[in-house]
């Protein structure tokens, strides 16, 4: 079992994808690791950040990957917005910290029940703002399917979209999607 340590930089994804894989097995076994940042941690977390992964989730309240993925203040730097949207301000989080910060891993990570998903299936009016969101979760929606398959597309289609962009390639990242159901508390991997 590899536990992130503040001060450690992680640069093989494989290495950060298992800590994340582990994290979520100790989760679903109700183990956690006693993981309270101590006053030595904060010292090194306020001069420096080394997180091992980036995540870009959902900002739905019921999914916090610092949790089901068995984490601690600084192992991962977390981008969410509702539908996990690879929109310029995701991209731009995620090109800071693969560029700035050295996450060789970035995970896309949808889960059950996801309501800017419903919401998109729905066909109704939104505000622009919302519009905005939609238009980006449109391509998974087309696909069609039940709305656990819409949910994994749209995980898909923005892990696909994330792949291309040029930092991203430059800098040798990897880039994987995963499921969070919120039922059983598992990550799947896509």
């Amino acid at each position: 079992m590899k536990i992130h340590q503040p001060t450690e930089l992680i640069e093989d994804a494989n290495v950060a994808l298992q800590i994340l894989k582990e994290g979520n097995e100790r989760f679903l076994k109700g183990e956690l690791i006693h993981k309270v940042t101590n006053n030595s941690d904060r010292e090194v977390l306020c001069r420096e950040q080394k997180p091992f992964a980036v995540i870009l989730t959902c900002s739905d309240s019921r999914v916090a990957p610092e949790i089901f993925f068995d984490q601690k203040l600084g192992d991962i730097f977390i981008i969410r917005n509702a539908g996990n949207i690879a929109d310029k301000t995701a991209l731009g989080s995620i090109e800071f910290a693969i560029e700035y910060l050295k996450c060789k891993l970035i995970v896309v990570c949808g889960h059950t029940r996801c309501g800017a998903i419903t919401a998109a299936c729905s066909g109704a009016e939104f505000t622009p703002n919302i519009k905005h969101i939609i238009e980006y979760l449109k391509p998974a929606v087309e696909k069609g399917g039940y709305l656990d398959e819409i949910i994994c597309s749209n995980v898909q289609i923005m892990t696909e979209q994330i792949k291309t962009d040029i930092i991203v390639r430059h800098q040798g990242a990897r880039v994987v999607g995963a499921y969070f159901d919120l039922h059983s508390g598992e990550v799947k991997w896509l």
